[in-house]
C-alpha cells in the first residue's frame, strides 16, 4: 500500500508539472522567468507569466513528486514513513477539494488513505499487541 501511495503522488506530481508546462502552455513564458522579469512582481495582480510560474515549477508538483520519492525510498528499506506525511497532504487535499472541486483532488485522497493504511499496517507488524495472534 505504501509503495502504491509513493507511486501515485509521483505520477501526479509528474502530471500537474508537465501538463502545467506543456498542455497549459506555461514553458512558453520560460524567457520571463529567467529574465528576472517576475522580480518584485505584485501578486495580487499577477501577469500571465508570474500565473504560468506558479502554476508550474512553483506548484506543489515538484515537491509532491520528492514526497512521492522520499516515501518509496522509505518503503524500499522497510521504514514505515512517518504518518504526518499522509495527514499534512491529507488536509492540503480536503483544502483543495473544498476550493476547487473540479481538480483530481480523489486521486490525492485516494494516495493518503493508502499511505496511511499502510504505515498502520507496518506500525502493527512491528508492534503486535500482546496476547494477539500473528
Amino acid at each position: 500500500m505504501i509503495r502504491w501511495a509513493g507511486w501515485i503522488m509521483v505520477l501526479y506530481g509528474a502530471a500537474h508539472t508537465l501538463g502545467a508546462l506543456t498542455v497549459e502552455g506555461a514553458a512558453r513564458h520560460a524567457g520571463a522567468w529567467f529574465s528576472g522579469k517576475l522580480w518584485g512582481e505584485d501578486l495580487a495582480a499577477m501577469s500571465p507569466a508570474g500565473s504560468a510560474y506558479w502554476l508550474s515549477l512553483a506548484s506543489f508538483g515538484p515537491p509532491l513528486i520528492l514526497i512521492g520519492s522520499m516515501v518509496l525510498w522509505l518503503n524500499r528499506r522497510g521504514i514505515a514513513p512517518p504518518p504526518f506525511i499522509a495527514w499534512t497532504l491529507g488536509i492540503l487535499t480536503v483544502v483543495d477539494a473544498v476550493i476547487m472541486i473540479l481538480t483530481p483532488w480523489p486521486i490525492l485522497l485516494l494516495a493518503n488513505v493508502l499511505l496511511l493504511t499502510g504505515i498502520h499496517r507496518a506500525r502493527h507488524r512491528e508492534h503486535p499487541v500482546p496476547g494477539s495472534a500473528t
